[in-house]
């Protein structure tokens, strides 16, 4: 990507504003956590049409909680994929159900954080994709270490892949950061500005209103938010989880019912020098 700064930080366009797209610019939407069977559902009633009537080229999902709220299986990763998402990524809880690791390693439309390592590790930490206007873009899956698995570093695996890869990366980079820490994400936004088109955060399940274009070019976003019930906590039945915080004792989480609310983040990018034009955060209401 081009360095230099291209200006101050700005601020997202209007929530649900539908801007207009500029000129030649790539149309990008990202989608927050999807939970269990309501959030599977919510793409498939209302991606196709929201994908013709924004002229989207391009989807991602975080799609680790899907399967019962925990994990991923082949089955619902498909029934993702048939909805109009291009790929998929994810997080700690993709290694919930065993029956998705043959998967990872077939199937590149899936992606697991990269910084787990390549050591016995299944799957792939990102992927380079063909857009529906013919953009290249490249989706990198990283996960932050605070409260979280002490794995590798991802500021420096960041580095090593833009840095290091034999071929470069197309200029269209797209960045699901799956981290519980805000700071640790925000800080990765602002140590990847310029390197990268995207940084969205996923992973806490609660949208952030903070969408911007960071000074040299990334969009950014501390967390897109869950799709899923909206009333629950944090996409799961409140019986299941309250008790844990008046005794302390463990409790199976359920993933809850009713409406749902679907969070996404569309981002118009430059396809020539990847840096990002506009960014409007999206929030729908899905009765189920």
């Amino acid at each position: 990507m081009a360095s230099g700064p291209i200006g101050r930080t700005r601020l997202g366009n209007t929530p649900n504003g539908n801007a207009p797209r500029p000129p030649g610019a790539c149309r990008v939407l990202m989608i927050g956590d999807l939970i269990g069977k309501p959030g599977r559902s919510a793409v498939e009633s209302i991606l196709a049409e929201l994908r013709d009537e924004r002229g989207i080229d391009f989807v991602t999902a975080n799609g680790e909680n899907v399967a019962g709220g925990m994990g991923l299986t082949p089955s619902t990763a498909d029934t993702i994929l048939a909805a109009g998402v291009d790929v998929i990524t994810s997080g700690n809880h993709i290694w919930d159900k065993r029956e998705i690791y043959q998967y990872l390693e077939t199937s590149e439309r899936i992606l697991r954080p990269l910084n787990y390592g390549t050591h016995e590790v299944p799957g792939r930490g990102w992927g380079t994709y063909q857009a529906l206007d013919g953009t290249d873009i490249a989706v990198i899956n990283l996960q932050g270490r605070t409260y979280m698995q002490p794995i590798e570093n991802p500021f420096t695996d960041a580095d090593r892949l833009l840095d290091e890869s034999a071929e470069p990366l197309p200029p269209v980079r797209l960045v699901d950061f799956h981290c519980e820490l805000t700071s640790e994400k925000n800080a990765l936004g602002v140590y990847l500005d310029g390197r990268v088109s995207v940084v969205a955060g996923t992973h806490t399940h609660v949208v952030t209103g903070d969408e911007r274009i960071l000074p040299n070019g990334t969009a950014y976003q501390t967390d897109l938010g869950m799709t899923g019930p909206i009333w629950s906590v944090i996409g799961f039945d409140p019986k299941t989880v309250i008790p844990r915080f008046l005794n302390a004792l463990p409790t199976r989480f359920e993933v809850g019912s009713g409406t749902v609310v679907f969070n996404a983040l569309q981002i118009d990018i430059d396809p020539a020098t990847g840096r990002s034009l506009a960014i409007e955060r999206i929030q729908r209401l899905i009765e189920t």
